[in-house]
């Protein structure tokens, strides 16, 4: 089978490319620098000659709310068109769990209306909404820094690992169209207030992290389950404890 992997070269995508290369599917890891950009439609209709799947992991470079949605809108809206002269069979997405209840995100609004464009289409597909990615618990924590404090609310986070999440998307890739939504998340729930003390200790970086409800992740007031998966959501294998003892070493 021929799967082609939009964003194959990031961090998804090129671990969901070697896991479906070695169960022996004919894959092509498609982006920018191999000659497909989805945005401008530049080389899609030879990167889809006689496939049977598009698996769509791309992410826009630019987080400011007018580009964002341009990205996403054009990307989905080039990639449904080529889908379509092609005769792709499945077309599937990662998206965000609680894309919706995020509203004053433009990012999360980008998402939400490439999930519209998708379920608009005749093309049969599947999205997959993953939780926040324990290789940006790092990220997240920083965001919070006001001056030398880490300020962080207590709302709950349920963080999942990239192998997980490529995992996930390898076998989906394989199945038929669930027209429909899937969520993923990791094993374990917490506070991210705790998570972030947790990562900071982990790794043995001495910072003053203080709760607050009152701090917002990226622009946004959170609520206690705003980021958390429904309760019939599948969960990945790893551990947050096992996930920190196999990365921070090498800087993940």
């Amino acid at each position: 089978m021929k799967i082609v992997v939009i964003g194959g070269s990031g961090l998804i995508g090129s671990r969901l490319v070697k896991r479906l290369q070695k169960a022996g599917h004919e894959v092509l890891a498609a982006s920018p620098r191999s000659g497909v950009n989805a945005v401008t439609g530049e080389g899609l209709a030879d990167a889809l000659h006689g496939a049977s799947v598009v698996v769509d992991v791309s992410n826009a470079p630019s987080w400011e709310e007018q580009a964002v949605r341009e990205f996403f809108e054009k990307s989905t809206g080039n990639l449904l068109t080529a889908e379509g002269a092609a005769g792709v069979k499945h077309h599937v997405v990662l998206s965000v769990v609680g894309a919706e209840r995020l509203v004053d995100s433009g990012y999360m609004k980008a998402k939400v209306a490439q999930e519209s464009l998708i379920k608009a289409s005749p093309i049969p597909y599947t999205i997959l909404r993953a939780t926040q990615f324990m290789e940006f618990v790092q990220g997240i924590a920083e965001s919070f820094a006001v001056g030398e404090t880490i300020r962080v609310p207590t709302a709950g986070i349920q963080p999942v690992a990239a192998d997980d999440v490529a995992a996930m998307l390898a076998d989906i890739a394989v199945e038929q169209p669930v027209n429909g939504t899937l969520e993923l998340g990791g094993p374990q729930p917490f506070a991210m207030d705790d998570l972030v003390r947790q990562y900071f200790q982990s790794v043995g970086l001495a910072r003053n992290v203080v709760t607050d409800d009152e701090s917002r992740y990226f622009g946004e007031r959170l609520q206690q389950k705003s980021l958390l998966p429904e309760a019939n959501a599948r969960l990945g294998k790893i551990t947050f404890k096992k996930w920190v003892e196999q990365n921070a070493a090498v800087g993940v």
